[in-house]
């Protein structure tokens, strides 16, 4: 049984939509109702059946109230994908407001953190035992772009966390991982199509790589044994800037 957060667009839907075919049962959650039973309705095209339950991965109480339906309804998890997520428009440092920048902290980090808080609860509890969690992070982890200061810590508290959750799940089989990934073609990444800043100064189109791709990917890292772990996995368009100085 599997939870993927942001699961109404983008990797969250095609990676449940995957994740449902390979075999699991899948709740997505998220803030928009419509969006999460449009993703159901294309599972149930192809035969799947995913259940949409809505959730603010920012709200304690919506996670917590998320997970006791899980719980109730299946009766354990074996895996989380914690795929939500946002960003700030670019703006210099000194530019961005207080409430920019904890909109993208609370969705980014403490929301994983959240659900990951649940889902030790359960995987702990749970007969048998243990479960798989699956952070989603970025290439922003290990080079950040100009502007993009509050992304950008999320994304390095995130691998803080999935190397934290590796740790403390050891003594109660859950493993964690992390997977980075490089210009998705999402809603978010649109820009990327006509130009985006460059750490040199100039702005350049940047490739994006279907989320299918992605999608494959996260199926992979959850169908390997709980003694065995992607710790981390870097998915990226192969001519994007990010090795060496470009």
């Amino acid at each position: 049984m599997a939870v993927v957060t942001g699961g109404g667009s983008g990797i969250g839907r095609a990676t449940a939509l995957a994740l449902a075919a390979d075999g699991y049962r899948v709740v997505v959650a998220g803030r928009r109702r419509e969006a999460l039973e449009e993703t159901a309705a294309l599972g149930a095209e192809r035969g799947h059946e995913l259940v949409g339950i809505p959730a603010d991965v920012r709200d304690p109480g919506a996670v917590q109230a998320l997970f006791d339906a899980v719980k109730d309804r299946f009766g354990r998890l074996d895996l989380l994908f914690n795929n939500a997520g946002t960003a700030a428009r670019p703006l210099p440092m000194d530019e961005l407001s207080p409430e920019q920048w904890s909109r993208v902290i609370d969705t980014n980090l403490t929301g994983a953190f959240l659900c990951t808080r649940q889902a030790f609860r359960l995987m702990k509890t749970q007969d048998p035992r243990g479960g798989r969690i699956i952070n989603n992070g970025s290439l922003s982890a290990y080079s950040p772009r100009p502007n993009s200061a509050p992304y950008t810590a999320s994304k390095h508290g995130i691998t803080g966390l999935t190397k934290s959750t590796s740790l403390d799940g050891r003594a109660f089989d859950i493993a964690c991982g992390q997977i980075d990934i490089g210009n998705a073609a999402t809603d978010m990444t649109q820009p990327m199509t006509s130009g985006v800043p460059q750490a040199s100064g100039g702005v350049e189109v940047e490739p994006r790589i279907d989320v299918e791709d992605i999608a494959r990917a996260v199926v992979y890292m959850a169908s390997l044994p709980l003694d065995a772990n992607v710790q981390f996995m870097t998915v990226m368009a192969t001519k994007m800037p990010f090795v060496g100085r470009g």
